[in-house]
């Protein structure tokens, strides 16, 4: 397991405090690139829950910004990853359709949230290594 799925994990599991999809995954990046764990979290703070509106998941969004703050803007790249997601999910990177997939398949909401989190931020660092 790489560091920031480590990290990744240890937010999503934080008993104190409650970080969305998206703060999980970029505050995990955020450090090494200079931008602080508070920051990311502000950053991020409306993109969970898909924006708040069950829209592109914000694990999704979460691993966008993290790839832009390392600079990774290929159209290439960008598009690998969010196919990578979209081909793991049936197509899918809609908070509200996710939710609603999961729960048809009878799972609880917080594993598969947390499980969104970690593959995209196993992708993210996947691209990172790769681009390094």
């Amino acid at each position: 397991m790489g560091k920031y799925l480590e990290r990744a994990k240890e937010l999503r599991n934080d008993p104190n405090v409650h970080y969305n999809c998206a703060q999980a995954v970029l505050a995990a990046f955020g450090p090494d690139a200079g931008l602080p764990e508070e920051a990311a979290c502000r950053i991020t703070a409306n993109f969970g829950s898909g924006m708040k509106m069950g829209e592109t998941c914000g694990a999704v969004t979460g691993g966008l910004m993290a790839l832009g703050l390392y600079g990774i803007e290929e159209g290439a790249t960008v598009g690998g990853f969010c196919r990578a997601v979209r081909e793991n999910h049936s197509g899918c990177l809609n908070c509200r359709d996710l939710l609603r997939m999961n729960r048809e398949a009878g799972r609880p909401q917080k594993p598969h949230c947390d499980d969104m989190v970690y593959e995209c931020t196993a992708l993210v660092e996947q691209i990172l290594q790769e681009k390094r």
